[in-house]
């Protein structure tokens, strides 16, 4: 069997998909396996991966009723543990595409640093390969609280991450929501005692520039918010501060970029209930950033002026200027 299954999760995007999966059956390492989920893509996706399942035998495909990203992605995991031996797991989105070395250098560095985890870096772009440094070939040693803090972004991503599959026992994504990736490989992260980090981008997050158009808010995306309070209830159960500051913040600063992408968007005159039940959020946020010691005054300021009465952010300035 396999060393290494890889699970790409097909929902669309028909033109990009060859790409993605060449890039992953043409890596120097060869003994992986291919799980292509076809979640239901109303496009010929699914003919795409029946095609090259025919002329490659380490392709499966998986098709399916469109129920999410979340759940084509558990359905692929679900997949390894019943079919499968192999004692690794990468996700890689239909649209990007990998460096040829990507799965070998990244199976070497787990190896060699006796981890379950290993991380390489990405790069947005939208069609040319990543520039690869060989300096950041090297895999470093992280812990997972440095790395969340330093690279929060790629701590938080499922895919350019290879996974030992016990990280995965009795866990699963959960479907339906949005952001999905940030209510779980946190966990995952911090499973582990070190991670191996290749500092290289390896893997190729594609951005369609020509499809950047302003769109419609949708309140979906404060699932995210729901993720937000999770991973603090996580930090405080470890009893880890500087986790606690760090999440509190990050979690302000985002909600208050959501409330303002909401305020611009085109739909913003339909949002009014949202924007209310998003501003009374923001006002818990800031009471609860104060109790942590969080936020600097600068920054309370700057927040109170912009999201409590003008009464009660005067008075909160002058008592804390004065004090």
């Amino acid at each position: 069997m396999a060393q290494i299954s890889v699970i790409v999760a097909v929902y669309k995007m028909p033109e990009y998909l060859p790409r993605c999966i060449e890039g992953i059956l043409s890596q120097t390492f060869r003994d992986l396996e291919l799980i292509l989920v076809d979640d239901g893509s109303p496009d010929n996706c699914g003919e795409i991966c029946d095609s090259y399942a025919a002329k490659d035998s380490r392709v499966h495909v998986i098709h399916k009723r469109n129920a999410g990203v979340c759940a084509a992605r558990n359905t692929g995991l679900d997949w390894v543990y019943d079919h499968s031996d192999s004692q690794w797991i990468f996700f890689h989105d239909n649209d990007d595409w990998i460096h040829p070395q990507t799965l070998e250098r990244m199976l070497s560095a787990a190896q060699a640093m006796q981890t379950d985890l290993c991380v390489c870096g990405y790069q947005e772009t939208s069609g040319a390969d990543p520039e690869i440094k060989a300096e950041d070939l090297h895999p470093v040693s992280w812990t997972p609280k440095a790395f969340f803090m330093e690279h929060h972004v790629n701590a938080t991503v499922c895919w350019g991450k290879l996974y030992s599959r016990t990280l995965f026992s009795g866990k699963r994504y959960p479907e339906g929501k949005y952001i999905e990736d940030e209510f779980l490989t946190y966990k995952l992260l911090f499973a582990c005692d070190r991670l191996a980090v290749i500092p290289a981008p390896l893997y190729a997050y594609f951005v369609n520039s020509a499809g950047i158009s302003k769109k419609p808010w949708i309140p979906k995306r404060l699932d995210a918010w729901e993720a937000f309070d999770q991973q603090l209830v996580f930090f405080r159960e470890m009893g880890d501060r500087d986790l606690i500051q760090y999440r509190m913040r990050q979690y302000l600063e985002s909600a208050a970029g959501y409330y303002d992408a909401a305020l611009a968007a085109p739909n913003a005159a339909e949002l009014k209930p949202v924007l209310r039940k998003m501003k009374k959020h923001i006002r818990h946020l800031i009471r609860e950033s104060r109790k942590e010691q969080v936020l600097s005054f600068w920054i309370d300021y700057d927040m109170l002026h912009r999201f409590f009465p003008v009464r009660m952010w005067l008075l909160r300035f002058y008592r804390e200027r004065f004090r």
